[in-house]
């Protein structure tokens, strides 16, 4: 992936790597920034190639928030013509599963970034927060949306209303991240994690999130159907051949994502 400015990416065997790549700012995040992560998701998404995106930042942070210098001089009518965040809503649409690295400061924006992996391994003493409330302002790309559905209503409040900083500890206790490695081995661990997850079949890799995504927003019964019919949908793939043939022949399957 050429002209990237931001960011950098990679394939490793089947895994693709985006990392954020300015370490000086903190990996803070700009627009053209967002722009690249989404792009870059997107490229990877369609590759059949691909099975596992995995998402990071160099340095010491994985992003200590958004740019604020970009915005200093906004206005709510150019807010609304630039419609910035129609890029951070295609990141919801990404049907792989994608796999956050994160260490040290993950605020604001980096926060919002974050809440939008699917899971998240965290570097000890790594640190969260919303701290927009500091600025006579609030999240906008998602986070008190994401974090209410996460954490409950209560301890959103407290965090987005004080700016508080939350530990990893505290983060894994809430349900937040998936688990606390030490910080020499983020990358090793995400990525043993990540070749783990590309073994599996791609396809119900893919319609296991799209269900479970469906079920932080519908009723108990209307996500039950639409489970139901994504398990149908499964029954016609290649890879549940494969695997039930796999099992019953007593050897290890071998899945091509069809």
């Amino acid at each position: 992936m050429s002209g990237l400015e931001y960011i950098e990416s990679s394939v490793v065997d089947n895994l693709a790597v985006i990392e954020l790549n300015r370490p000086r700012q903190l990996n803070s995040l700009n627009r053209k920034m967002v722009s690249e992560i989404v792009e870059a998701m997107e490229e990877y998404d369609r590759d059949n190639h691909v099975r596992v995106i995995v998402l990071t930042g160099k340095g010491r942070a994985f992003s200590a928030g958004a740019d604020i210098d970009e915005m200093t001089n906004d206005n709510p009518i150019s807010l609304e013509l630039l419609n910035q965040f129609a890029d951070w809503d295609r990141l919801a649409l990404i049907k792989k599963p994608i796999i956050g690295a994160v260490n040290g400061f993950v605020f604001g924006g980096g926060f919002e970034l974050a809440l939008c992996c699917d899971l998240l391994i965290t570097a000890g003493g790594t640190e969260f927060a919303f701290p927009e409330v500091g600025l006579g302002v609030m999240p906008g790309a998602g986070g008190t949306q994401r974090l209410t559905k996460l954490v409950g209503r209560t301890k959103a409040l407290e965090w987005l209303w004080t700016g508080e900083r939350i530990s990893a500890e505290m983060a894994l206790a809430h349900g937040i991240i998936n688990k606390i490695v030490v910080p020499e081995l983020l990358m090793e661990e995400t990525m043993k994690f990540a070749a783990k997850l590309a073994k599996q079949p791609p396809l119900s890799l893919r319609l296991i999130k799209d269900s479970v995504n469906k079920a932080v927003d519908y009723p108990l019964y209307e996500g039950m159907q639409y489970e139901r019919k994504n398990f149908y949908l499964l029954f016609g793939s290649e890879d549940q051949k494969e695997g039930m043939n796999a099992f019953i022949e007593k050897r290890k399957p071998d899945y091509h994502g069809k």
